[in-house]
């Protein structure tokens, strides 16, 4: 078989476990599970940064720095309905209509491929940049049930870039601060703490009433995110108010079981 490898095996590594995949495109998938000794963490540094997730920009930082989405899925939509037109035409059983539905699933093989490979390159260098990073715990397979965002939370991949952010801070001995989805980091300004009643998806840009302060909302909440992030890191305490007492704090409290 003609091989494209990801990455070539460490000498002296012995394979724990080889999985092998047809995908419906036609091609094999082979993935080899193995104890990788070259991966090794990397400096320690003190930087930090907060993320907060978007549809029009895919991620805004703390520092200010924002990540535009490159929506793969909507770059190869009208190529993937005119094959799903195609493919919805023929006859039933014969080679056309097998020919047809390949088409389809290398099509959505490209999609996935392609944010998986712009993903991979934005994890690995929020990685090595930060020794802190800070994101929501977010519930996405609640969140792809509103009908007018499913496809564009979908198409974002937020799950697949927490998943790869997990996995390489573990490698590179850096640490992923997960903070509670209901925080409300949109709605509290980063420089006073207080917090609005409402903040509907169509306001971006919003002045604090009680101190006057003009944010870019998403800025905005990825800064509360870090500060949260980092709170949690340092004493444990949780970014709810009405829980804003340290875990370790509430640990003490505890009697002990009869």
């Amino acid at each position: 078989m003609d091989i494209r490898w990801s990455r070539q095996l460490p000498k002296g590594c012995e394979p724990t476990s080889v999985t092998v995949r047809l995908h419906p495109s036609g091609r094999w998938h082979i993935s080899i599970r193995f104890d990788d000794p070259t991966i090794k963490p990397l400096p320690a540094n003190d930087n930090a940064i907060g993320i907060d997730f978007g549809v029009t920009s895919l991620i805004a930082t703390s520092n200010g720095y924002k990540v535009s989405n490159p929506k793969q899925f909507k770059k190869h939509y009208k190529r993937l309905r005119r094959a799903q037109k195609a493919l919805s035409r023929k006859k039933k059983d014969s080679k056309n209509r097998e020919k047809a539905r390949v088409k389809v699933a290398k099509i959505h093989l490209k999609i996935s491929d392609s944010r998986k490979d712009f993903l991979h390159k934005l994890t690995t260098r929020l990685v090595r940049e930060n020794q802190t990073i800070a994101v929501e715990s977010l519930a996405v397979k609640n969140m792809v049930k509103n009908r007018k965002l499913s496809l564009a939370i979908s198409d974002s991949g937020w799950g697949e870039l927490i998943r790869q952010l997990e996995y390489k801070c573990r490698w590179y001995g850096r640490k992923l601060v997960k903070i509670d989805q209901w925080f409300p980091s949109s709605k509290r300004c980063s420089a006073c703490g207080h917090i609005v009643d409402k903040m509907p998806l169509n306001i971006r840009d919003w002045t604090c009433p009680e101190c006057g302060c003009h944010y870019d909302r998403d800025v905005n909440a990825s800064k509360n995110i870090l500060a949260a992030g980092l709170a949690v890191s340092v004493c444990g305490a949780t970014v709810r108010p009405e829980q804003s007492k340290s875990v370790k704090a509430g640990a003490k409290k505890q009697k002990p079981k009869s």
